[in-house]
């Protein structure tokens, strides 16, 4: 499969000059089976030009016809959803079952939410001696991982072009082909030439060209934090808006009141969502002191229950690591924990047994992990948690907040009012009380190096919009 060509300006077209070209790799198999182009600066600044050209116009359409191109993006993806979710299993290695139900339908929500959000929003209102009114800020440099390679796509482009903005996206090099079926969604949906561009490419050359850019007024980022502080520092010389969904080493806190067993049977599960590569997974469990027996039983029957397999197969419940450098990081970083003195509760080194080929990890589980240990520290990216004792509420609250991470935090307790409390403490963009389930609508993202700005719903909207004050009206 070949895909060479960029969209830029309602095209599809070939890059600006002869391209070097990279082979995309399904995890499951190791074997390249797509070459796509990788972009130069030349194909950032037709892409952002084009992106200028349309602003023009498009930012002053009115909230009925972006309402009507919603609607038929909208249309699109679920008339592809099955294909999109067969190609980030190929891509990214998602067993098919999730790459269904979460990785596309996640991200088809993020077009429902805009929609919803640009049907009912205010964009000028009256305070004071004048008028509050909210503009689009302009060419927006879309740059998404490899992780949940649509979902982000889409929590990015759906709100740029519900306020009336423009974009160039650079999706990761490594799982694109989904963000190349979506610009041809976009494409069929009629949006105006130079809306919504695509240029594929590496960080170090095309991400870096448009975090520069002087034709680009912001830049949305997700990733890794060493990348994101890259993209805000070439984005400083333009005094680009800036913001970043970077990493995670959540928390999650188990109280003495819950129930230990399913609390932790739980964690286990949402720590491996998407075979662990997940930005907010509670990969730092904490129970009380006393309870480090029960728990390491329970985290073997969870581990005990998932089904590592061909990701094609609906059975399977997790499935390769998206890459060979991700595999080599997981596997040191399990060997780091053997080394420092963690107990191994369940996995370890090494591919499952019966597994000769992909990027398959044995999904681990570590006890007796301490605050200074690699694994407690530094975000793995694949299925692999620590569990971690303590013996107060407040030595809990205290390990849950030394990291320079505070993406998300999970507090579980039978006791809703005390778990709120200690949500409270918690420095995290996001918690999650006893299992409650995703909401599209409440903001996410990030405090200290995990971040700044939000995504999703209302406050994901206004990301993208600029305020002016019109006085004397």
């Amino acid at each position: 499969m070949e895909k060479l060509k960029f969209y830029i300006d309602g095209a599809w077209v070939d890059p600006a000059t002869t391209p070097s070209t990279l082979g995309i790799v399904n995890p499951a198999t190791e074997e390249t089976f797509a070459q796509i182009s990788l972009g130069s600066r030349l194909d950032v600044d037709r892409a952002a030009k084009a992106a200028r050209r349309a602003f023009a116009t498009y930012s002053v359409t009115d909230v009925k016809a972006r309402l009507f191109w919603l609607e038929k993006i909208i249309e699109g993806f679920r008339a592809r959803l099955p294909e999109l979710a067969r190609m980030m299993t190929l891509e990214m290695g998602a067993p098919i079952t999730f790459a269904t139900e979460r990785q596309a339908t996640v991200a088809l929500f993020h077009f429902e939410e805009a929609a919803r959000v640009l049907a009912n929003y205010r964009f000028e209102e009256r305070m004071g001696n004048g008028i509050i009114r909210r503009e689009p800020i302009g060419v927006c440099g879309l740059i998404t991982p490899w992780n949940w390679p649509l979902n982000q796509v889409a929590s990015k482009v759906a709100p740029a072009l519900a306020t009336g903005c423009t974009v160039v996206l650079k999706p990761s090099e490594i799982a694109p082909l989904s963000a190349m079926m979506f610009a041809e969604i976009v494409d069929a949906a009629g949006v105006p030439a130079g809306v919504f561009n695509l240029v594929n490419g590496d960080g170090p050359t095309v991400g870096e060209a448009m975090a520069a850019h002087p034709e680009i007024d912001m830049v949305s980022f997700t990733g890794s934090t060493t990348a994101g502080v890259r993209v805000a520092k070439l984005a400083a010389d333009t005094v680009k808006r800036v913001a970043q969904e970077l990493g995670g080493k959540s928390a999650n806190i188990i109280l003495a009141d819950a129930d230990v067993k399913a609390a932790v049977i739980q964690g286990v599960h949402a720590c491996y969502t998407n075979g662990g590569q997940n930005c907010q997974s509670p990969t730092r469990m904490l129970i009380p002191r006393a309870q480090r027996d029960a728990a390491f039983a329970a985290a073997r029957e969870a581990v005990d229950t998932i089904r590592l397999g061909d990701p094609l197969d609906p059975a399977s419940t997790m499935g390769p690591l998206v890459s060979q450098a991700q595999f080599e990081k997981v596997q040191d970083l399990i060997q780091s924990g053997v080394k420092e003195g963690a107990t191994l509760v369940a996995g370890g080194t090494g591919r499952p047994s019966d597994v000769n080929r992909g990027y398959y990890v044995r999904p681990t589980v570590f006890g007796d992990v301490t605050p200074h240990m690699k694994i407690a520290r530094e975000e793995i990216f694949g299925p692999v948690l620590s569990i971690m004792s303590y013996d107060t509420e407040d030595e809990a609250i205290e390990i849950a907040n030394d990291t320079p991470f505070g993406l998300a935090g999970f507090v579980q307790s039978s006791d809703p009012d005390r778990a709120r409390t200690v949500a409270n403490r918690i420095r995290a963009g996001r918690v999650y009380l006893n299992g409650a389930p995703f909401d599209r609508s409440l903001p996410f993202g990030g405090y200290k190096q995990s971040g700044n700005g939000r995504e999703f719903g209302v406050f994901g909207f206004e990301e993208y919009l600029e305020v002016k004050a019109i006085l004397g009206c």
